[in-house]
């Protein structure tokens, strides 16, 4: 997902995505744990996307209390 689409998302909508994301990082895990990993590309571009609703999560907090 790019930065302009979770940008368009409200802050409800990234908390379940970002959840769902850490989920995932959890079960890839298991799976390069256990040798199964088919994609291990996909760990560290999950990871990237957790960041990016991070960060416009924090923007938007700071903005709230700059106003």
């Amino acid at each position: 997902m790019k930065i302009k689409e979770i940008r368009e998302l409200s802050s409800d909508e990234l908390g379940g995505r970002k959840r769902e994301l850490r989920q995932e990082v959890f079960n890839l895990r298991l799976q390069q744990a256990g040798g199964q990993m088919e994609r291990p590309s996909r760990l560290k571009d999950i990871r990237k996307e957790v960041a990016r609703i991070e960060t416009v999560l924090s923007e938007r907090v700071n903005k709230k209390a700059a106003v």
